[in-house]
């Protein structure tokens, strides 16, 4: 960052469940700082737009960020190879399964550009617990019963909440990505929460829409 007076914003969060307006985050959609990781407060943060991000052994950092990524379900996006992989059979879908090996391989795998990760321990117990109380959801890439990849996030009931995927085989996290779209599209889910630009979702048709948008349609 420029300078700190930009990175860091002026909401400490303490023991009272509630968050700041999302217009008042700074220019990099930092919104608060501290707080806890309750399933409540995870809950509210999500349906008011709002998501952790931090590293280990450090403050929880919540953040909603303009412009935001989103996939519309209809608009998913599969290339001609993926209709040859998902005609194949080679991988099979599964949902909630194995929800703690899939977080734990999110944290696991190395990704191009990152040094680390962000899914803490705390995250990791904390996304436990949502899954436990039916509000995380997981799917599961097999190839000949091997896991081969898989995402997870927040399921707010008509609006998934993306939060990371892994892929131990080529295309395997874009056949988990393009079938829960297709599943949520049946189900008339209004969109999926990408959260941040990558190349990788934006190939799959997700887009960048302004905060304001976003906030309307969740």
């Amino acid at each position: 960052m420029e300078n700190n007076r930009n990175y860091f914003p002026l909401h400490f969060l303490g023991d009272r469940l509630e968050f700041p307006p999302v217009e008042t985050a700074n220019e990099d959609g930092l919104l608060a700082v501290g707080g806890d990781l309750s399933p409540e407060r995870l809950l509210l943060a999500y349906k008011s737009g709002i998501f952790p991000w931090f590293n280990d052994d450090a403050l929880i950092l919540w953040w909603s960020p303009d412009p935001r990524m989103v996939l519309f379900p209809k608009k998913v996006k599969v290339s001609k190879s993926m209709r040859k992989v998902l005609r194949d059979g080679s991988f099979k879908l599964t949902q909630n399964t194995c929800f703690d090996e899939v977080i734990e391989q999110c944290a696991f795998v190395e990704r191009k550009g990152q040094d680390g990760t962000w899914i803490t321990s705390k995250m990791k117990a904390a996304y436990a617990e949502l899954h436990k109380k039916g509000f995380a959801r997981s799917y599961e890439v097999w190839e000949n019963n091997n896991l081969v990849g898989g995402l997870y996030g927040v399921d707010l009931g008509d609006v998934f909440c993306g939060e990371s995927m892994f892929s131990l085989q080529p295309n395997a996290s874009k056949f988990a990505f393009i079938k829960m779209a297709q599943e949520l599209d049946e189900k008339g889910y209004r969109f999926i929460d990408c959260q941040v630009h990558t190349d990788h979702l934006e190939s799959l048709g997700a887009e960048l829409i302004p905060r304001k948008r976003f906030m309307e349609l969740l």
